[in-house]
């Protein structure tokens, strides 16, 4: 501990959550404190000030957080060992800074954390952790250097739910399983994928719509999806259900993600990559754009979040817990490869690797809805930037979107480069609309950290964790956010003009709320009778995380009922 301060002095401060502090980009420059970690308060006259950075009117925000960004777990692992020639090609040496590592749009796990922070991020969330392969996932994300990480865990076609579902379980016992499971497998969300739908392929069911019922156990997605998001909010958990709608990437399926959102009936839930479920079936293609249905749809309902998941053109793979939409799309991999795994017949992923073509109308739509959505979903705070990385494209396509997002000029550039009809079936270029800084500040920043409980982050007030980025006011968004002049982490430089100066470890974020723990007595048989570890084995210890991870626990509170979910 020590008693100096930084003061980083007179910067731009642009902070939406802290906007009843004045500090807004209209307000004057003004100061900004950092000691131990955190953001402090102006000090005493007499206080002792370590270091000072003149800022020179340079843009301050917090650092910035990546909701959803598949960067750990058996899946990833697997797509990198599909595509070594990924790895081949971009390849890195250690510099008596970084270690070596490689990869693009599957980044070896040291790689994702400097790419992360010299592009201004400081926090990352595996949004698809199995259960049976948490404790895989930890570990990975222990190599992750810099970033704190969080992960969700994937419920909703695990045979112990579906077989108490079916038996009639109550909804208390359905809230003990899942708080069980976010104590065991150190999980600060849950994520259901295509509910219902991964459990029905193993039937030999090719697409299970929100009110079918599963060939086995007879209940409906409906069913699954509302008791899961009854359990998060009866349990307090400030992330609501983190929902992969069914039937992605059927044309058409935009029907299915608004009953989706009708269903929950005002539950707060997550919608995520929106934009693979945003398809019509308008045109001769029978292929277009739902994006105006969508967005109306979240526009009307205040319980819903949404990451857009949007697409870039170039090479990627596609990683994805849906394996019943991943044998679908096998027929599309470029190169043509692709596998599928599961794990205690309880859950897997597909990997199809993919190239996402300008020219071609499919995807150069794809694309056009994208934007679309997060241009026409009115509320900055309901709408975050995702790739859904690597699945529409790597997380360091950011500042590109970014620029695509503020700059309605270079956006029609674009939209005039790529497949001609696509100009004629989308409304993007008719579209006005420009992000502010302050916007981008609230879906790359505010917005996430809220929807996911983290009080600490986020924002600049006093108490906050000391996560500060530094920007140029260039007017170029994209050279912009992709090197920003500094980045702190807890307080620490580690990034100067997009370069690393310094590197470290990050929190492991989870969440605990209470249960009962008389669940594991139907637990426990369960394990016994229907897996290869026992219970005892398959609980993740804290010893386990803070030995591995390099880093410390956070632990989100649960809310209460005076809090808010936005």
């Amino acid at each position: 501990m020590s008693d100096a301060y930084t003061l980083l002095r007179g910067g731009r401060v642009c902070d939406p959550a802290g906007a009843a502090d004045g500090t807004s980009l209209h307000e004057p420059p003004r100061d900004l404190y950092l000691k131990n970690g955190r953001i402090a308060a102006t000090p005493p006259e007499d206080a002792r000030i370590g270091e000072v950075i003149d800022l020179d009117g340079r843009i301050v925000m917090a650092g910035a957080i990546d909701i959803h960004s598949h960067i750990g777990g058996g899946k990833v692992n697997l797509a990198r060992l599909l595509l070594p020639e990924e790895h081949r090609e971009h390849g890195s040496g250690p510099d008596g800074l970084r270690r070596s590592g490689s990869g693009l749009f599957t980044p070896s796990s040291f790689v994702t954390g400097y790419r992360y922070a010299e592009m201004g991020y400081t926090a990352a969330f595996e949004p698809a952790m199995l259960p049976s392969n948490a404790r895989h996932t930890h570990l990975e994300l222990a190599d992750v250097p810099i970033i704190d990480k969080g992960c969700y865990a994937v419920l909703g076609n695990d045979d112990f739910l579906l077989e108490r579902l079916a038996a009639g379980a109550t909804q208390s016992e359905v809230n003990d399983y899942v708080a069980w499971i976010l104590h065991a497998t150190q999980a600060v969300g849950v994520k259901v994928v295509n509910p219902g739908g991964i459990s029905a392929f193993k039937f030999n069911q090719r697409r299970l719509d929100l009110d079918e019922a599963h060939p086995h156990y007879g209940i409906t997605p409906r069913r699954i999806l509302t008791t899961l998001a009854t359990a998060l909010s009866d349990l307090g958990v400030p992330h609501p259900l983190h929902i992969h709608c069914n039937n992605l990437g059927i044309p058409g399926n935009e029907s299915v993600t608004r009953d989706t959102i009708a269903a929950l009936d005002g539950l707060p839930a997550h919608l995520t990559h929106l934009q693979f479920h945003s398809y019509g079936t308008e045109g001769d293609r029978r292929f277009s754009s739902a994006a105006a249905e969508i967005a109306e749809s979240v526009n009307r309902s205040p319980n819903i979040s949404v990451d857009v998941g949007q697409i870039v053109f170039g090479q990627t793979i596609t990683a994805s817990a849906d394996i019943m939409s991943q044998f679908r799309n096998s027929g599309l991999a470029s190169p043509r490869k692709w596998l599928c795994t599961d794990i205690e017949c309880d859950g897997g992923c597909g990997l199809v690797p993919f190239r996402y073509r300008d020219k071609a109308f499919v995807n150069a739509l794809q694309w056009a809805i994208g934007l679309e959505l997060f241009l026409l979903i009115e509320d900055p705070w309901r709408v975050y930037l995702t790739t859904d990385h690597p699945n529409g494209g790597p997380f360091t396509s950011y500042p590109h979107l970014i620029r695509l997002l503020m700059d309605r000029s270079f956006r029609n550039e674009q939209l005039a480069r790529i497949n001609p009809d696509v100009a004629a079936h989308s409304r993007l270029g008719a579209i006005d609309r420009e992000y502010t800084l302050e916007e981008i500040a609230i879906m790359t920043r505010a917005g996430p950290a809220r929807v996911l409980g983290l009080r600490d982050r986020g924002h600049l007030r006093p108490g906050a964790v000391a996560d500060v980025v530094v920007y140029d006011d260039l007017p170029d968004r994209e050279a912009m956010f992709a090197a920003p002049a500094l980045v702190f982490k807890n307080g620490r430089l580690v990034a100067r003009n997009g370069q690393l100066t310094a590197t470290g470890w990050g929190d492991t974020i989870v969440v605990r709320p209470e249960f009962d723990a008389a669940i594991e007595r139907r637990l426990k048989p369960w394990f016994e009778d229907h897996q290869t570890v026992r219970l005892g084995n398959f609980r993740i210890a804290d010893g386990e995380i803070l030995d591995h991870g390099r880093g410390g626990l956070s632990i989100v509170p649960t809310l209460t009922a005076s809090d808010s979910c936005f």
